[in-house]
């Protein structure tokens, strides 16, 4: 990832002067000559995703005036990268009320382009920015890249046992303990829903609960879960084509907590840190599992198999009720788990279920800080009698389409132990369309959020 660099440029960088349409006239005033008739004839006062070159005596180009708008804030100038011509820049701020290492994040997100299957058709614009601005970004630029590829690849590529690999990798960077149970070694080890959502996979895409583990047993425990599911074929209760057209992207839950988890390591926070990635693919084949199916839990309860498409909280729930287990002092988990919060919140917005208000108040904060946004959803237990079952302590689904998202939460929420901190996150997990700093394909969503929350709550 080299869409922005230090002040090792490889050429003397191009100058872009930052302005708007209130700070036009004073920039032009600045530059002097004929800067103002030239931008008359290129009909530039200084909007919004505009840029223009100002020519030098010689020919060259002296510098570029580059529209923005203050709101827009790290995505001022995101979509820069891919417009302008290959080469170094610099930007010259002016007075405008912008942050340089946010806006060097932003760049960065906007040079970002998936390569695995196709080369790029040309080479992101680079920003020169000081050691410092680098430093405080590059991070945060690499964990999105990260989320980003890991959705992005077909399930082909992405299958349970590359998604663990993931996990593995994270280990062997941090010198961290790694541990995963694979096929039947679940039901041996008590994971049984985990097997339940899996079993109908080949061999070769066995279902498996990978972890990494870090840390000293005196800090603050931390877990982070996501759910990991390759492909969702929404099992017997199979989805529509349409429904199933992006379904590589149903283990974003775990591209983000492997995403943040590295990003917690890297960061060297002192906590103990504990990554669970329960990786399926929720197949179909005579071993599937079926509507009407009684199935065991980790946690002890018994579950109800009212749609094999809402197979999200199962594998999550074993994962949350070991996570439970460890005794810990906060439970994250992530996870692309329902429409619902989707319908109810667009694209652009996570759901964010928390069952302590302070923990939801301080994600919340740390979201605005961030130019990272999240979404309180309530979890609203007078609606846990829509998951009611009359042959099970609960059904994974009802038969109402009312609250999906808030169910979904409840559900999870029966395998966190009482006393312990928890925090969901109902991810989208894709761009459905190019937007500067965001480009169609699978996104990182509350990675900044999270990170900031993180280092307020435990130091660092």
């Amino acid at each position: 990832m080299d869409a922005w660099i230090t002040a090792d440029a490889a050429t003397t960088p191009t100058t872009l002067v930052a302005v708007t349409t209130a700070t036009f006239d004073a920039a032009v005033s600045a530059l002097g000559g004929h800067v103002r008739e030239w931008c008359a004839r290129n009909d530039f006062a200084g909007e919004n995703g505009r840029f223009v070159a100002i020519p030098d005596a010689e020919g060259g180009v002296r510098c570029i005036l580059a529209g923005c708008a203050i709101s827009a804030g790290l995505f001022a100038f995101a979509s820069l990268p891919q417009r302008l011509p290959a080469g170094d820049y610099v930007l010259d701020l002016r007075e405008l009320a912008l942050d340089r290492a946010q806006i060097a994040l932003g760049w960065a997100l906007g040079a970002y382009r998936f390569t695995r299957y196709r080369r790029a058709t040309r080479a992101p614009a680079r920003l020169v920015v000081d050691a410092a601005d680098a430093a405080r970004v590059q991070d945060l630029a690499a964990a999105a890249y990260q989320v980003r590829d890991l959705i992005n690849t077909p399930t082909q590529d992405m299958g349970p046992a590359e998604l663990a690999a993931e996990v593995r990798k994270l280990a062997v960077a941090h010198d961290a303990e790694y541990r995963e149970w694979v096929g039947d070694a679940l039901l041996e080890h008590r994971f049984p829903t985990i097997h339940a959502v899996g079993r109908a996979a080949t061999a070769a895409r066995a279902p498996r609960l990978a972890m990494l583990s870090h840390g000293a047993p005196g800090l603050p425990h931390l877990v982070i879960v996501g759910k990991g599911v390759c492909f969702d074929t929404g099992g017997l209760d199979i989805k529509p084509a349409d429904g199933m057209r992006w379904m590589k992207k149903d283990m974003g839950g775990a591209a983000h907590a492997i995403a943040l988890a590295g990003l917690v390591l890297a960061a060297k926070l002192p906590v103990r840190l504990t990554l669970l990635v329960p990786a399926v693919e929720n197949a179909i084949s005579g071993d599937a599992f079926r509507p009407g199916e009684v199935i065991a839990t980790r946690g002890g309860y018994s579950v109800e198999i009212d749609n094999t498409d809402a197979e999200g909280r199962l594998v999550l729930c074993d994962a949350l009720a070991y996570a439970g287990e460890l005794s810990p002092d906060l439970i994250l988990d992530f996870a692309t788990l329902t429409g619902a919060a989707r319908v109810a919140l667009g694209p652009d917005l996570p759901a964010l279920f928390a069952n302590r208000d302070e923990v939801a108040d301080a994600l919340i904060h740390a979201g605005n800080a961030t130019q990272d946004p999240l979404w309180r959803m309530p979890l609203w237990r007078p609606y846990l009698t829509m998951l009611d079952s009359h042959v099970a302590d609960l059904a994974n689904a009802g038969p109402s389409r009312h609250a999906g998202a808030v169910t979904a939460a409840l559900f999870l929420e029966r395998f966190v132990p009482d006393g312990t901190a928890w925090a969901h996150l109902d991810v989208y997990s894709w761009n459905d369309a190019d937007k500067p700093g965001r480009p169609r394909g699978g996104e990182a969503q509350g990675l900044r959020a999270y990170l900031e929350f993180l280092r307020a709550r435990f130091g660092g």
